[in-house]
């Protein structure tokens, strides 16, 4: 049986896209290293970036875990920053 590849950036698109007011301003990089992790920048309004982090970063971490929990299949450590501009 073969594994399918995760598309991490529609992932947390997904994720996050329902959370913001300003769509228009969304941005997610990926970051590929030597390593078996994979960084995500997520760049949000700076209006919004409140909405994303949550109080007390739960909505941030609940992101992170859920990106996580797609990557451990693939054996890959999946780190997510959030900003904005």
């Amino acid at each position: 049986m073969m594994k399918a590849t995760v598309n991490y950036i529609s992932l947390i698109e997904n994720l996050i896209r329902p959370l913001i007011q300003h769509q228009e301003d969304l941005r997610i990089k990926e970051f590929p290293s030597e390593a078996e992790y994979i960084l995500f920048q997520v760049m949000v309004n700076e209006e919004d970036l409140g909405r994303v982090i949550g109080k007390q970063g739960k909505i941030a971490n609940a992101v992170r875990t859920i990106a996580y929990a797609a990557g451990s299949q693939q054996h890959k450590k999946i780190k997510i920053n959030f900003d904005s501009y």
